[in-house]
This record gives C-alpha cells, structure tokens and sequence, in this order.
C-alpha cells in the first residue's frame, strides 16, 4: 500500500514537472523574442531597485533587469546541461554498444579504460579539466563529457548483454530477425529507455555543477548571465539584499528539483519491478 501510494505520488508530480521544464526551456530558447529588457544593460542609478511593472523582479548590483537576467540565464545553465548530456549520453552509448557488440579484447580495453576513468570522483576530475582548459561554458560541457561518458558505457554495455539473453531477443533470432532489426528493433530502444532516465537525473546534477563552476568564476564569463555567477555577484550584498540571492537560487533548486521528480516518474515506468 506505501509503495504504492509512493509510485502514484511519483506520477502525479511528473506531469506538472514536465510542463514546467518545456516552459523553462520554451522560456529560454525565445528569450531574444519575448519582451523584455537587456540583460547586459548597465545602470548605476537603478542598482537594487525593487520590484515594479518596470522591473518585475528588481534589479541588481549594477541596474540590470533580474527577470531579463535569469530568463536569459537558462540558456547558459539549463540549456547547456542538456547538451551536455545529450553529447555524454551518445558518445557512453556507442562505447558501450561497441565493447558489447565486438567483445573479446575491444570490449575488456573498453571497460578497463572506464573502470580506470570511474576511479576518479566525477566533480573532481571535472574542476580539473576545466582547471586546465581554462574558463568558459564550452569547456565545462567538454570536462562534463570526458568525466560522465564512462558510466553511460558501462550501463548501455551491461543492458545490451543483459537483453541479448532476454527471451524475447532469443525469439526473434529463432524466427529470423536479421541482427540489423533485433539491435534496431529490441536491443537499442530497451537500453536506450534506462540511459535517458538516467540522463534525466543526471542533468540535475550538470545544472548545479555548472552553477557552481560559474559561481568560482570558472564557467559563464561576465557579462553572459547565468545562474551561478548571479550568486556570485549577489554574495557580497546577501545580508542587505537577500533577494538578489533567492531568485537565482529558486531557479536552480526549481529546475533541479523538477528533473528529480521526472527521472523518478520514468524510472518507475522503465522499471519492470514497478508492474504490478
């Protein structure tokens, strides 16, 4: 009865999570389109305004509109993980399908070099890399990318072998499914459910990396809004303004939050177990 009671929770919280990530999204993709102001725009004599029809959200240190700034900062956070993970995802995939499809030698090199990769803590090696390619948000994808591809490998890899070996697949062989339309038809479509739930929790955790890489200075460079490097600027005024620190945040914990909850709903729906 809990459990339950837990999967129709789950459920209920992924449609409202999913309308909100496509507003988010629709927000930031037609933000040189929607009606508002610059978000590079500087006015010294309108810093910290309070919110207004002019300023629904006030204004920040240097008089620059927060709506316009956040609306455009998805673009840099939210927007980015996404492609981030989507390249990771790809790029995990064919490693993986490719050590489980040619096995012997590729596939025990390719899975030693994840093993070897996995060793390290991801947000570790990620600070790294873009330590040493230096500032900027198309190196933070790359760190991303280098870092979170081995563990989609592993994954698609032991899915594939895993599903190779269902019956289903053992069926269609036996009825003449040319390898072509078994990997086609029921290999790749099953494991690719399990990697995009995984996607799907994981670009959380991308948007807050690459929040907190810009909140050091090491992703979005000024004057690019982002979430992250809002913080940044609003730290030294957090006890006067506090505000210029809740409006960043909420949008970081609202998205990551509402990732959560679909990779929940999904996961339960991938997951055979949940079938009652």
């Amino acid at each position: 009865m809990k459990r339950s009671l837990k999967r129709s929770l789950k459920r209920a919280l992924a449609a409202p999570s999913s309308v909100f990530l496509i507003l988010v999204l629709a927000a930031g993709v037609l933000a040189p389109l929607l009606p508002i102001a610059d978000p590079t725009a500087i006015d010294i004599a309108s810093k910290f305004l309070p919110p207004s029809l002019e300023h629904p959200l006030g204004t920040d240190l240097l008089g620059r509109d927060m709506l316009s700034r956040v609306i455009w900062g998805i673009r840099a956070t939210f927007v980015t993980a996404l492609l981030t993970m989507a390249a990771t995802a790809c790029a995990g995939m064919l490693a993986g399908g490719i050590a489980a499809a040619a096995g012997g030698r590729t596939d025990a090199f390719i899975m030693r070099l994840c093993d070897m990769w996995m060793s390290f803590p991801s947000e570790v090696l990620i600070l790294a890399l873009v330590g040493v390619l230096g500032p900027g948000l198309e190196n933070v994808l790359a760190a991303c990318l280098v870092a979170k591809w081995p563990w989609y490998a592993r994954m698609m890899r032991g899915l594939l072998m895993h599903l190779n070996a269902a019956g289903f697949v053992q069926f269609a062989r036996v009825s003449g499914a040319s390898n072509r339309h078994v990997l086609l038809r029921h290999l790749v479509p099953n494991a690719a459910g399990e990697c995009f739930v995984l996607g799907t929790i994981d670009t959380g955790s991308v948007v807050l990396m690459i929040s907190a890489l810009s909140f050091l200075g090491l992703g979005a460079q000024p004057p690019m809004p982002e979430w992250g490097s809002m913080l940044a600027e609003a730290k030294n005024v957090m006890t006067l303004y506090p505000g210029q620190m809740f409006v960043p945040g909420l949008a970081i914990m609202s998205v990551v939050t509402a990732l959560n909850f679909l990779g929940d709903a999904l996961r339960d729906a991938f997951d055979a177990r949940s079938i009652e």
